[in-house]
């Protein structure tokens, strides 16, 4: 760049190209004056909607210098967002890594053991994969087995993998590994030998650890010696993985999460998933430009396994679920389904509709008159998404950051539970500065990329699919019916007994598992200690006799809510003890904590237990439940930092009680075949 006129200490960044700001920042940074380069670096982001890669790994390399690891590791991770450099990424990982060993695990969200288990060589992928986490907020500390010997760590129960206890182990292995022939005779014995093979690993983990079993499935190579042909033949190599790929499914229950390799190297096309080069020079099985596709994808796998999904998606409007404005253009000049914008627009529309009906909830949040704002929903021919699709509709002039906190109010979720997606740059900006907790999708210009766009968004990956989540849409609603019954009725007595609440209590059964897995996985807010048992550890509690577990349904006036509550204890000396005591957030408000403990009372009487205790571990979240065991007359014994234990002496104050639900038992095999109806009255 050619020389300012003024001397370097007058010159504004702000004055200077975004080119000639970089160049200028590192003449700072090479002349020791970091800070002032810093304000540089800053200068130049801020003309982005997302950082460049770059500018984010010169600002974190400047943060670490100044001794600042809190904004070494934001910067850094920023990458993730940036784009899918893997140079970048490789030292952008380098800087993440020291921040977060400096910054310590208090700072993540969750942190985590991981295994890698591979057939091939994941040295330069791990660290991608740790950088991919960190940006979700989580810290993962992961063991990486010797270059093939995963079938020997898993066999050997004295292996570095058991000494090492892992809570996820993840099996990166590739199709080589198979051996399968171009031409196999019987495709059949095939497929089930390496059902078997796999399962049989898998099952040895489960045994050995209580963990999340990852693992990747197998990618159908480019080179097809039978050319099309080999689509018909049933002995042919590719059908037979792609045969192995939907058995392993099939095989894969709620302990075990697939890593879709298959459609992410179809994604990036399998010439560039796969680099012969890269694997006769390191033994790597893919590509490095496409490991950071990789990574993110089982980065989003593990969120999901630890309840780090988002779950409601908050959506403008005008130029954004139709072309143009309803207020100017009218009914009839709005573009939606005629012309290729047209149809982008309800192609868009029908992929929201498909994430709702899979559990996402969708809101309403615009710049509108709210009458304008419902008018197409309810007379446009051309609309895919109705009004009773969304859980939530606010149309007003109010900032959208407002509306958008008051939409996280009302369905009592958190601001981290939300994604906004928005056509204009300036709100989305807005929404990213004020609300950061809010995760905002960048649209492009063009709509027909919004579906592609909003795919790419990868913190709405489920671990399960439930009735429950095909009805969350039906459930919320019935929250805000619920709300305005609240505030119609004169009193809080009236109120609960309008509702006509029946609660079914059972134990765990092998039907009700995969949801209860679920909550205790996800539920942050009612949750005493957020205990984040697995389901292998679930399934021994309900063979612990000294166990009490229980589940609770709820259904009301309004919903059948499913199940919402999930309680574990243990008996001990006379003395039940509380491990688990989790609600879902949708029934808080209910009385429903009071007919768990209700339950847990008429366990305890049952097992010649006087005295039941429990503990409460204070979380970022579960402020709510801060004074639960106080409100319903415990005793408090102790408290170390924030943690306290709390004490009920049931033999002299009786037990608790609530006429507000009426329950209904179901006892099931192994425990006791009778069912009871009662109404815990007082």
């Amino acid at each position: 760049m050619s020389e300012p006129t003024k001397s370097e200490g007058e010159i504004s960044c702000k004055e200077l190209s975004a080119e000639e700001a970089v160049q200028f920042a590192d003449r700072l940074v090479e002349k020791g004056e970091v800070g002032q380069a810093i304000e540089c670096y800053l200068s130049v982001a801020d003309r982005y909607e997302l950082p460049p890669a770059d500018i984010c790994l010169r600002l974190a390399r400047c943060y670490m210098r100044l001794d600042d690891p809190a904004a070494a590791l934001d910067w850094a991770t920023r990458v993730v967002d940036a784009g899918q450099d893997y140079g970048v990424w490789q030292a952008a990982a380098l800087i993440a890594t020291k921040a977060a060993r400096r910054l310590g695990s208090a700072h993540f969200r969750q942190a985590r053991k991981l295994a890698v288990l591979s057939s091939f060589t994941t040295e330069s992928w791990v660290p991608l994969l740790q950088l991919a986490a960190l940006r979700l907020g989580i810290l993962l500390d992961v063991y990486q087995c010797a270059y093939g010997q995963y079938r020997q760590e898993v066999l050997n129960p004295e292996s570095s993998l058991y000494k090492f206890a892992p809570e996820m182990v993840l099996i990166a292995v590739d199709t080589r590994d198979l051996g399968i022939p171009d031409f196999v005779q019987d495709s059949v014995a095939v497929v089930d030998q390496e059902v078997e093979r796999w399962g049989g690993y898998w099952q040895r983990i489960l045994e050995e650890l209580s963990a999340t079993i990852l693992q990747f499935t197998f990618v159908v190579p480019e080179t097809a010696p039978f050319g099309h042909f080999g689509a018909k033949l049933q002995g042919s190599r590719q059908r037979v993985i792609q045969a192995l790929n939907l058995r392993l499914g099939e095989l894969a229950g709620p302990k075990v999460a697939l890593i879709d390799c298959e459609r992410l190297a179809s994604l990036v096309g399998k010439l560039r998933w796969y680099s012969p080069r890269y694997w006769h020079l390191a033994k790597m099985a893919v590509s490095p430009e496409a490991q950071p596709l990789l990574a993110r994808h089982t980065a989003a796998v593990i969120a999901a396994q630890l309840g780090l999904s988002r779950k409601c998606l908050v959506l403008d409007l005008d130029n954004t679920l139709w072309g143009g404005v309803i207020g100017e253009d009218g009914l009839s000049g709005i573009r939606l389904g005629q012309g290729p914008e047209g149809e982008a627009f309800v192609e868009f529309q029908e992929y929201l509709r498909s994430l709702k009906e899979r559990g996402i909830l969708l809101a309403v949040c615009s710049k509108n008159n709210e009458a304008d704002a419902r008018e197409p929903f309810e007379k446009h021919p051309e609309m895919r998404l109705r009004l009773s699709d969304f859980v939530m509709f606010v149309a007003n002039w109010k900032p959208k950051a407002e509306n958008l906190r008051e939409i996280a109010r009302e369905l009592n979720i958190g601001l981290d539970s939300l994604v906004f997606v928005d056509d204009s740059p300036a709100e989305r900006r807005a929404v990213r500065k004020l609300l950061p907790e809010v995760d905002v999708v960048p649209l492009p210009e063009d709509p027909c990329f919004y579906v592609r766009a909003l795919s790419d968004y990868l913190l709405f990956e489920p671990v399960s699919f439930t009735q429950e989540d095909s009805r969350r849409t039906e459930l919320y609603r019935a929250r805000a019916q619920l709300s305005a019954a609240r505030r119609g009725a004169e009193s809080l007595e009236e109120f609960y007994a309008s509702l006509r609440m029946k609660a079914t209590i059972g134990p765990f059964d092998d039907f009700h598992l995969p949801r209860v897995a679920q909550l205790v996985g996800k539920t942050n807010q009612f949750n005493l200690t957020t205990r984040r048992h697995s389901l292998a550890q679930l399934e021994a509690f309900a063979q612990d006799p000294n166990c009490v577990h229980f589940y609770v349904r709820l259904r009301d006036c309004f919903a059948d809510h499913g199940l919402v509550g999930v309680m574990i204890a243990f008996a001990k000396d006379g003395v039940l003890d509380i491990d688990t005591w989790l609600m879902s957030c949708r029934v808080i408000g209910r009385t429903v904590e009071a007919t768990m403990l209700a339950e847990l009372c008429r366990c305890a009487v049952e097992r010649g237990c006087h005295t039941i205790t429990g503990t409460y571990i204070p979380t970022s979240k579960n402020g709510i439940v801060r004074d639960i065991y106080a409100q319903f007359g415990f005793e408090l014994i102790s408290e170390t930092q924030g943690t306290t234990r709390w004490r009920y002496d049931l033999a002299g104050r009786g037990p608790i009680e609530n006429r507000f639900i009426e329950v209904e038992h179901v006892f099931g095999a192994g425990n006791d075949s009778r069912a009871a109806s009662t109404a815990n009255a007082a």
